[in-house]
């Protein structure tokens, strides 16, 4: 028998973030000692305080379905949240609690784009943008800010010229995967004012919201003047609070997106986890000093990591968020073959630039000690790629 596959599956790549992370464990399996940069996942245990929620809510029998859109409790603890970063608008009618962040953003693709809408990226982009809109039939436009050592502000002009009253989606991303670049206030306020112009619905993924340095402030798009009815606002659980298993996220939009996107959410995976949802409520209300203690230790490995890549010629834009940095390493090669060398010759897991449309980078977390860190970038000089 030969069976045939829909088109809009076999337009989509699997998973390049995910494919070295397997590599990684591989060669983990023969026995080798391998430094992976490659995950975007805090290195720590989740809070016990959550835990200790989890564990309470399955001893009090939390284990059946919830309502689709998520536990009342929790819907309210997000709303308090969103409420606090000065997104007003929301309140629990306007969410929907997902299995993780990357659910939320599907149901969104699939519920706003159809054949042939027009998707907008910022790239670097995190690989799973352009499949969600691959897989919803879209159309794709890019926008590169490498020149602008990835911030927005500088290419305003192009993300103009790129989108225009076809645009159907504009996704930012802000502290962004995998360049860890924050946008500026002025930056948001130029995609506002092309929304506007444009009548674009934007996607505000800010599920690294919590972690910035140098004082940084990680904007909102939805707080801005205009943006309130065409802004979803997605976050999550996984990175913030160490919960990436779990697979908790949300999305808040304005009622009508939330009674549509409601349809693709209750028939495909009914509702998040019950016990997860209460372990959430605990995250979300009680947690801030474990956030704040990893968000430290995330802000000493940039530092430490920026200054052994400057040791070695290497120019790496500062990221001023989430836990990634992309160094310049191929700029007139290959990105993809350089980190292929870096897996099988130094041990080491990166990921390509290409994988997220900018080509001569490399992704690379610090989502690890100072000691692998260290490592890493010791047995990449013995390899010659740095």
């Amino acid at each position: 028998m030969t069976m045939d596959f829909a088109s809009r599956v076999e337009r989509v790549e699997p998973s390049a973030t995910l494919a070295i992370s397997n590599k990684a464990a591989e060669l983990e399996a023969e026995g080798k000692d391998v430094v992976d940069l490659s995950v975007g996942e805090p290195d720590f245990d989740t809070p016990e305080n959550i835990k200790n929620a989890a564990k309470d809510a399955l001893d009090a029998g939390h284990t059946g379905y919830t309502s689709s859109n998520g536990i009342p409790e929790l819907k309210e603890a997000i709303a308090d949240k969103l409420h606090d970063d000065g997104l007003t608008q929301y309140g629990p009618e306007n969410l929907i609690v997902t299995p993780g962040g990357k659910q939320a953003l599907y149901e969104i693709f699939q519920t706003v784009i159809d054949d042939g809408d027009e998707v907008a990226l910022l790239d670097p982009a995190w690989v799973s943008y352009e499949a969600m809109a691959k897989l919803a039939d879209g159309s794709l436009t890019r926008v590169d800010t490498a020149a602008h050592d990835f911030q927005l502000e500088g290419a305003l002009d192009d993300l103009a010229d790129a989108v225009s009253d076809e645009t159907e989606l504009l996704v930012v991303n802000s502290p962004g995967n995998p360049h860890g670049a924050v946008y500026s206030r002025e930056a948001m306020e130029g995609v506002r004012d092309l929304a506007v112009e444009h009548d674009i619905t934007v996607i505000s993924d800010e599920i690294y919201k919590e972690i910035t340095y140098d004082g940084a402030e990680a904007i909102s798009l939805g707080t801005l003047d205009g943006m309130e009815d065409r802004t979803i606002t997605l976050n999550g659980f996984s990175k913030a609070y160490s919960m990436t298993g779990w697979r908790l996220g949300y999305f808040a939009g304005p009622e009508e997106l939330i009674s549509q996107a409601g349809k693709v959410h209750s028939h495909s995976v009914s509702c998040a986890v019950n016990f997860v949802q209460h372990a959430g409520v605990e995250a979300i209300t009680n947690t801030d000093d474990a956030v704040e203690e990893m968000r430290q230790a995330f802000a000493e490995r940039r530092e430490f990591l920026m200054g052994l890549f400057e040791d070695h010629g290497v120019h790496v834009p500062e990221p001023q968020g989430a836990f990634y940095m992309m160094p310049e390493i191929a700029p007139d090669g290959d990105d993809t073959e350089w980190c292929d060398q870096a897996i099988s010759e130094a041990q080491v897991a990166t990921v390509p630039g290409t994988a997220f449309g900018t080509p001569g980078y490399a992704r690379i977390s610090y989502a690890n000690s100072k000691e692998r860190l260290e490592e890493a970038v010791d047995r990449l000089a013995e390899a010659d790629l740095i």
